[in-house]
């Protein structure tokens, strides 16, 4: 596996791997109604692709095929994490988070994980700063603003 820096020219691959993603493995903790709402297919990919070239955004790939992304923005948001369906459970997402994490230079950062990702960052130390609903197309999903402070030894 490889971590690089987003390109533009991940954007079509990677709007698929979200869809293919919360279709197949959030089902398991959302209805087909939610993850129809959360990953509808129409994504926006030029404003998709003005996101990630703004946030610190990387890219896994795996001989040439995107197996996971993530991006955080400056005030150390984690907005995006998203591994292959086909690829789950190898490490990915947290070689990717691993990354983010360390490069993101704030003292602070915070996730919205859905149900399915929520222990995920449980693991990685992250607390739950409370669960909520949000609405998508007047349909709720239930996701956890969660919160980890991160070390910067040798920073003042």
């Amino acid at each position: 596996m490889e971590i690089r820096r987003y390109r533009s020219s991940d954007i079509e691959e990677m709007v698929r791997l979200f869809y293919e993603t919360v279709h197949a493995v959030n089902i398991r903790d959302y209805t087909e109604q939610q993850v129809n709402v959360w990953a509808t297919g129409e994504v926006d990919c030029e404003e998709w692709d003005a996101s990630f070239k703004e946030h610190l955004t990387y890219v896994a790939t795996e001989n040439g095929l995107i197996v996971g992304f993530g991006d955080i923005d400056e005030a150390g948001y984690l907005d995006r994490l998203y591994v292959h369906k086909d690829y789950q459970n190898r490490g990915i997402a947290t070689a990717i988070c691993d990354r983010l994490e360390a490069e993101s230079g704030v003292g602070c950062i915070t996730v919205h994980a859905s149900v399915t990702a929520k222990g995920f960052f449980e693991n990685r130390g992250y607390r739950v700063i409370k669960s909520q609903m949000v609405e998508r197309r007047g349909v709720g999903l239930k996701n956890y603003v969660m919160e980890k402070s991160i070390s910067r030894t040798g920073i003042s």
